[in-house]
């Protein structure tokens, strides 16, 4: 996993590992996870990080064993990715002679990455139902069949399974090219049962498609509930740290309030002392002055006497 320097001298986790990190968990833990990693990004100063983590939607369970998968068997998911441009190359060009084996190894391989998911998956704590790995199948076919799907299924962070955009043919077809007898009779037209065949094929793919829209649609609703949810515990976390510190800064405020009003107590008294203060200084001072001038007249008055006797 890469790294970068924290301001604080040790290490944080790069965001694009900690999203590689986060499409491995299992869903059940996810949305934890999540919240969990943002606010770490969060109080690290990355927001923008944050906000990328708090963006990530949870996998579907065929999703997240797809992941699992390419992250824990690397050599398997590098021939399965490496196959899939031979076989589309060789149906596109209708290489008879390599058709039929590629095809066969196509089989194999995706039955057998198929299992491998579904140990992992087991390992984890999750044991995959018949539905589930058939999506993991069709996400693994789709994988081999579109170039578009092989580069998201590499990323490592599949939100949901996919789905090829159509099978490979069963066998190998006529090379381009090739003559054909020419036919004077026009194909028969189809047979009602065929026609309703085809007809109930038709309303069941359309069953079929609006389920997965429904189920998609009941996905982004449940993964937009979780956002919310996480925000909210974001915003109660981050209230309850103003509330704490103004409940901190309003005790600061009352101590303060006390000790001036204890200080301006103080004040008065000092004040009363000094005023009484000086009253005695003064009283004390107008003494003074009458004891000299009481001193004085006795001092002449001795003074007067002493001459008299003389």
């Amino acid at each position: 996993m890469s790294a970068r320097k924290s301001t604080r001298g040790g290490r944080e986790p790069d965001v694009e590992a900690v999203l590689d990190e986060l499409y491995v968990t299992p869903p059940a833990q996810f949305v934890s996870r999540r919240a969990e990693m943002a606010l770490a990004a969060k109080t690290a100063g990355r927001g923008e990080d944050a906000r990328r983590i708090r963006a990530a939607r949870r996998p579907t369970l065929a999703a997240w064993a797809a992941n699992l998968l390419l992250r824990s068997r690397p050599a398997e998911s590098s021939r399965l990715l490496e196959l899939g441009p031979v076989l589309r190359e060789a149906y596109r060009t209708l290489d008879a002679s390599g058709i039929s084996e590629l095809s066969e190894q196509r089989r194999r391989t995706v039955s057998a990455l198929s299992r491998q998911a579904a140990q992992l998956a087991l390992e984890a704590g999750h044991r995959l139902s018949a539905s589930v790995l058939q999506d993991v199948e069709s996400t693994l076919r789709a994988v081999l069949a579109d170039p578009e799907a092989a580069d998201l299924w590499a990323v490592g962070r599949l939100e949901g399974a996919l789905t090829p955009p159509s099978e490979f043919p069963s066998g190998p077809e006529r090379p381009a090219g090739t003559a054909t007898k020419p036919t004077r009779t026009a194909a028969p037209p189809p047979s009602a049962r065929t026609r309703t065949k085809d007809e109930l094929a038709e309303r069941r793919r359309q069953r079929q498609e609006r389920l997965d829209q429904a189920r998609k649609a009941a996905e982004e609703a449940a993964q937009r509930l979780h956002d919310r949810r996480a925000e909210q515990a974001d915003a109660d976390d981050e209230l309850r740290q103003c509330r704490d510190r103004h409940d901190k800064a309003r005790q600061q405020v009352s101590a303060a309030e006390q000790h001036l009003q204890q200080s301006r107590e103080e004040l008065r008294q000092a004040d009363h002392e000094q005023r009484e203060a000086e009253k005695r200084s003064r009283a004390t001072a107008a003494a003074l002055t009458r004891a000299e001038r009481e001193a004085r007249e006795a001092e002449q008055a001795v003074k007067r006497l002493s001459t008299r006797r003389r």
